[in-house]
């Protein structure tokens, strides 16, 4: 994993390269979740609500929304999809978005449309890394993260 500026940026997730990543499920199904550098700039979460499973969302639609004390804003999805589950954890604690973001505060698991679709306009690896150095010093990020 590599770390930039207090902010983890894990090379083995896919990244739409501006506040989520993508984890691929054996089923064909992503796992979604928000960035470190994300995490950290909205602040702490205070609330989190998703569309319930079962509806279909097309890339840039919003999945749900997270607030924090400075922030209210839509998750954006990354991909066309159908929502197949959300994270309870996240629902009964948004503050877990900001204590382990790519772990136990997944947000939801999405199906995509198109596998291959996906696959072409996500990033991962080394390009994806340094893509999201480039987002964190455009704002000027020093990642934190908050606790329970």
């Amino acid at each position: 994993m590599t770390e930039y500026r207090g902010c983890e940026l894990p090379e083995d997730l896919w990244y739409d390269l501006d506040y989520l990543w993508a984890r691929p499920n054996g089923d064909g199904s992503f796992t979604i979740g928000l960035t470190d550098p994300a995490q950290t700039m909205a602040g702490r979460v205070v609330a989190a609500t998703f569309r319930k499973p079962g509806t279909h969302r097309r890339a840039g639609r919003h999945l749900g929304t997270l607030e924090s004390g400075k922030w209210v804003g839509g998750i954006p999805a990354p991909f066309d999809g159908t929502i197949e589950r959300v994270n309870p954890a996240v629902e009964n604690d948004p503050g877990l978005v900001n204590v382990a973001p790519y772990s136990d505060a997944w947000l939801m698991v999405l199906r995509p449309d198109d596998v291959q679709a996906v696959y072409a306009h996500l990033a991962t690896g080394q390009a994806a890394v340094e893509a999201l150095k480039a987002w964190i010093d455009k704002y000027d990020l020093q990642c934190m993260r908050c606790t329970q």
